[in-house]
């Protein structure tokens, strides 16, 4: 059988033929895309005008017609796609012949394993559905004919349409609403690593609500790319069925891999990257619709209150100057005339000259963002096609313009997708097409990397009071991540195109050397607060050599936490940020001139020296839980856990897995040596433990059960390793993707005092335990542990040395990194 069998129905018309040539069909690896689904629509077409016309012919029913309606009225039926059918008659025949003739038609369906979503009714009983349910009514929208009357069929597409147009003015604000509510439970598609292609915002469900609004002639949405846009989403919908075998409409990431394989995409990154970038389209399209409607709607209720005026005339729009060739101009941001584009008149018609300015484009949107206003789509799509680029390096206006428009807060968002969408960005900067959509895997993550590169942006403009250069500030929270579309650490890479986009948007060499500096080192601040021991000289001097002078330092304290804040909520708390300013100090006052730090620990709190000598005293753990709450904002790792315990082995290993046991989650974690010499006798050691933990469901254990297992623990009465083994066997494995494989590297030079060793792993239950164990296992004595979790990562930092106290040997750094590596596998 050929493919045009397959689509002109010549086989065999009942179930199994319908069937066979259907699976053929999905099979085609020839055909897909909308050239499948047409197919498929028109096969399936044809076997349920078989179905309509044997059972109309048996039930003795004349007037009436089978009518595809939603997706299947467009024509877009995926491989699971459900089959939307409604059955219309006059209401002439037998109310049991139309049930007779509705069963001769579902049942087959049914029996196909086919989901159906099916209705029986009138063309009054249609309209007063439609008129009492807007999904209805938006299903009818696309009602096509399948069988039967197509007069039948006519008729109620006219009614259905005229309705929608007469009730535009209530429908469309329901329908504004329905969007909105889906878009807050579903969230936004192109940022989302496991999307709902159909439900999230942007998706085809946004895609069908345009075509709803473009029927009802009161707006339309741009059209450019919106049509592109819907045949991706739909084709990945089509592979991901396939993949599948089920009706779902979620990528989910264990599905990416298979899915873009079959889209014969690079891989999953790709795959994602091209739904966002369709997702960013219809997001952007509906945006501009639902705002021109709301004009609309606004003049058509202002209209009353103006007739009379000027003899009936149109009453003439109000503009408000707003910068050298921008106007404000019912409620957007328009350009002020056709010169200020640099357009001649000829004939009529408005041409481009080269004396177009290459400014406007950045003065609009500034202009825009610092105004809180929509730059206009038309004005926009001019500036796209009539400006001719900057030169090369931009004008001191255009630097100052692109400042102006970073530093203008949540506004500088809208403003910056209207630019996008038109391809102005990447014609500034061109290394930014990297960057543009592409996902970002790490959960802690909530945007796509240029989105966070903007919200970075945002995030800094509010804190531009703490610095004397709010120019580099902004700049360079801009550029931050701009290495993570290349090969390699993003940081190095970046500090490479960082350096080469400065110098095009005219900085001088000096401030060309500040926004590298910062982009190279933007994890440094936190990555050295939380991984290093802040007491050690070497981690002061390091991060000191490397900023070089107390202004760039002050940019990137703040930067830092502009990054950390627009990343995500798992990504700064006020802890992180205390650990943050006390290195800047730190490394502040080396930088200033003064003396380097003692490379003897600070002296302990005193709560934390009280814990100690009442732990020494009694000879064994004690404990204190506190809350931490700073400023408004509760820290988001619940409480803080103190313990001191008298210097002995087996101390991490013990507390963290008698926390694992008590299903506590460390979120963060610091762990040193006190020295009591002063506050009790020479020689006398105890290790505090200081912990942020949360409990992962119900509330905290009470201090003294958290005691009486440590003791236990410490004493070997309590199996630890046994108990969480239990417990992990207790509960299945979550289906998903792999974890990547811990990585343990030692870290050279880091300090001079212990060797670091670094922990990359999965977050899990009873990994601090794990890594305890190892260590001890080891033969090496823990100094100090710095442990940090983003997400599902835990990122940690541990200062051993050999039994003797003194740093370990390369050889003997290397031997204990590749033990811990086999012991976390």
């Amino acid at each position: 059988m050929t493919s045009a069998d397959v689509t002109t129905g010549t086989e065999d018309s009942g179930p199994g033929g319908y069937a066979a040539a259907r699976l053929r069909l999905l099979q085609e690896k020839a055909r897909s895309g909308p050239p499948r689904r047409a197919a498929l629509a028109r096969l399936t077409d044809t076997w349920l005008t078989g179905l309509f016309t044997e059972a109309a012919r048996e039930a003795g029913v004349c007037a009436a017609s089978l009518i595809a309606v939603g997706g299947y009225g467009r024509g877009e039926l995926s491989p699971r796609s459900d089959l939307d059918l409604l059955l219309l008659h006059d209401g002439s025949a037998d109310a049991d012949a139309v049930a007779a003739l509705a069963d001769r038609i579902w049942y087959p369906v049914w029996d196909l394993g086919l989901a159906l979503d099916h209705s029986v009714r009138t063309p009054v009983q249609a309209r007063r559905a439609a008129g009492e349910d807007l999904k209805a009514h938006l299903g009818l929208l696309d009602a096509r004919h399948v069988a039967g009357d197509p007069g039948l069929t006519a008729g109620l597409r006219t009614a259905v349409l005229a309705d929608w147009r007469d009730q535009a003015p209530k429908r469309l604000p329901e329908l504004a609403e329905l969007c909105r509510e889906r878009a807050a439970r579903q969230g936004e598609l192109r940022f989302l690593l496991e999307p709902d292609l159909k439900e999230a915002r942007g998706g085809l469900r946004d895609a069908t609500a345009l075509r709803a609004v473009a029927a009802s002639w009161l707006a339309d949405a741009p059209r450019e790319g919106l049509a592109e846009a819907r045949r991706v989403l739909l084709d990945v919908r089509d592979a991901l069925h396939l993949a599948t075998g089920r009706a779902t409409d979620r990528l989910a990431l264990q599905e990416q891999d298979s899915v873009a394989a079959g889209l014969e995409l690079l891989d999953a990154d790709a795959l994602l990257r091209q739904v966002y970038e369709a997702a960013r389209t219809v997001s952007y399209a509906s945006d501009v619709t639902w705002r021109e409607v709301g004009r609309v709607l606004r003049s058509r209720s202002a209209r009353p209150r103006l007739r009379g005026l000027r003899g009936g005339s149109r009453p003439v729009a109000q503009r408000a100057p707003l910068a050298e060739g921008v106007v404000e101009q019912e409620g957007e941001v328009v350009l002020a005339l056709p010169q200020a584009l640099g357009f001649a008149r000829a004939g009529g018609t408005p041409i481009a000259r080269p004396e177009s300015d290459p400014v406007l484009p950045l003065r609009a949107a500034a202009a825009a963002a610092r105004s809180g206003l929509p730059l206009s789509l038309h004005a926009v799509r001019h500036l796209a096609a009539a400006v001719r680029p900057l030169p090369v390096p931009w004008p001191a206006e255009a630097r100052e313009e692109l400042v102006m428009l970073l530093g203008a807060g949540e506004w500088t968002v809208p403003v910056w997708e209207a630019l996008e969408a038109e391809g102005l960005i990447t014609r500034l900067l061109p290394g930014w097409e990297r960057v543009r959509c592409r996902p970002q895997r790490n959960p802690v993550h909530t945007w796509t990397v240029d989105r966070h590169l903007v919200e970075t942006a945002v995030r800094a403009s509010a804190l531009t009071r703490r610095v004397t250069r709010p120019d580099l500030l902004l700049v360079a929270a801009l550029l931050h991540d701009i290495g993570k579309g290349w090969p390699g650490d993003h940081s190095v890479t970046g500090e490479v195109i960082a350096r080469d986009m400065a110098a095009r948007i005219g900085f001088d060499a000096h401030d060309v050397d500040v926004v590298a500096t910062l982009v190279r080192h933007h994890l440094l601040l936190v990555e050295s607060a939380t991984r290093r021991d802040l007491d050690d000289p070497a981690t002061i001097g390091s991060v000191a050599e490397a900023v070089q002078s107390v202004g760039t330092l002050e940019l990137l304290h703040v930067l830092t936490e502009a990054d950390a804040l627009a990343t995500g909520p798992a990504a700064w708390s006020s802890w992180r940020g205390k650990l943050v300013a006390d290195l800047v100090q730190r490394v502040g006052g080396v930088l200033a001139g003064q003396e380097p730090p003692s490379p003897q620990p600070a002296a302990p709190g005193a709560e934390h020296e009280r814990l100690a000598v009442e732990a020494y005293r009694t000879g064994g753990p004690v404990l204190a839980l506190r809350s931490r709450t700073e400023g408004t904002e509760p820290e988001p790792v619940g409480v803080e856990l103190l313990i001191a315990v008298p210097d002995q082995p087996g101390v991490l290993p013990a507390a963290a897995g008698v926390l694992a046991l008590h299903r506590l989650t460390v979120r963060a974690a610091e762990l040193r040596v006190l020295d009591l010499s002063e506050a009790v006798e020479r020689g006398a050691a105890v290790l505090l433990l200081d912990w942020r933990v949360a409990a992962e469901y119900g509330s905290l254990p009470q201090a003294a059960r958290l005691r009486a297992d440590l003791v236990r623990a410490l004493e070997g009465s309590l199996d630890v390793p046994s108990r969480l083994a239990e417990r992990e066997a207790a509960y299945p494995r979550r289906r998903g993707v792999p974890a990547p494989p811990p990585r343990v590297t030692a870290v050279p030079s880091a300090s001079h005092l212990a060797t670091v060793i670094e922990v990359r792993a999965q977050d899990a239950p009873g990994l601090l335990h794990r890594i305890g164990r190892a260590l001890e296992g080891a033969g090496v004595r823990v100094r100090s542990a710095h442990v940090s979790t983003l997400g599902a990562n835990a990122v940690d930092a541990f200062y051993v040395t050999g039994l003797d106290g003194a740093p370990l040997s390369p050889e003997e750094a290397s031997r204990v990194a590749r033990t811990l590596e086999a012991a976390l596998r």
